[in-house]
């Protein structure tokens, strides 16, 4: 019997291969440059353009000194999404 594939996915953070369900995951849902509307994807299964982050903050503060989510979506990011992320992860690190 063959063994099953495990997704991996590269973090924008550290820039580093791992199992796509131990990151997550920020989505731009609309294709329109001016309106983009950026979410938290916490299942990974919506539909869109996905970056991948991995769950603690100094890949989080990494990312955003690198602006690697921007490069990712070759688009500025808002604030508030970087804020949800920051939420999230506190949220992780202690739940």
């Amino acid at each position: 019997m063959a063994n099953k594939k495990i997704p991996m996915r590269q973090c924008v953070g550290c820039q580093e291969m791992k199992v796509k369900k131990e990151m997550m995951r920020v989505i731009r849902i609309t294709d329109e440059k001016e309106n983009a509307v950026f979410e938290l994807d916490v299942t990974g299964r919506k539909n869109g353009r996905g970056a991948y982050i991995c769950k603690n903050a100094d890949c989080l503060n990494a990312a955003i000194k690198n602006k690697g989510l921007e490069r990712s979506f070759k688009m500025p990011i808002p604030k508030d999404i970087y804020e949800k992320l920051t939420k999230e992860m506190e949220e992780f690190e202690t739940g």
